[in-house]
């Protein structure tokens, strides 16, 4: 089973989070760090949902400030039946060696319902941050 370091739920819908750093894709002498982060989003209600919208606002260890919206994630608007998950991956690239991510999706039921989610907030670290909090 996998592991996800960070979670949260709003109303009976889970959102779970696990970020990783890509060396491989990094480039830290020209101030490129990536990362991807796996999410999985639960479906814990007796309803069914359907995931119309992203939220996302990633702040580097400089202190810039991102905000990314569109519609679905990764190009989809996946549906969630009770008890059904949706998992995908994504990424992020910053121009310092840390940051953090935090955010919602915008969900709506067939019954016209609508309904914000929120994604925890996850940091994102690289071996190359040498300042670490006390």
């Amino acid at each position: 089973m996998t592991t996800f370091p960070y979670q949260s739920t709003t109303n009976d819908i889970t959102v779970r989070v696990r970020p990783s750093y890509l060396a491989e894709e990094s480039s830290p002498a020209q101030n490129r760090y990536v990362w991807a982060y796996q999410v999985e989003i639960e479906n814990g209600s007796d309803g069914i949902w359907t995931v119309m919208a992203r939220h996302w606002h990633i702040v580097d260890a400089n202190g810039q400030s991102q905000q990314v919206d569109g519609e679905g994630v990764v190009g989809q608007t996946p549906t969630l039946e009770p008890g059904g998950v949706f998992r995908y991956t994504s990424g992020a690239p910053l121009s310092a060696p840390s940051g953090i991510m935090s955010g919602s999706y915008d969900l709506a039921a067939a019954t016209g319902e609508k309904l914000s989610v929120k994604i925890p907030t996850f940091s994102l670290d690289s071996p190359y941050e040498t300042s670490k909090p006390s």
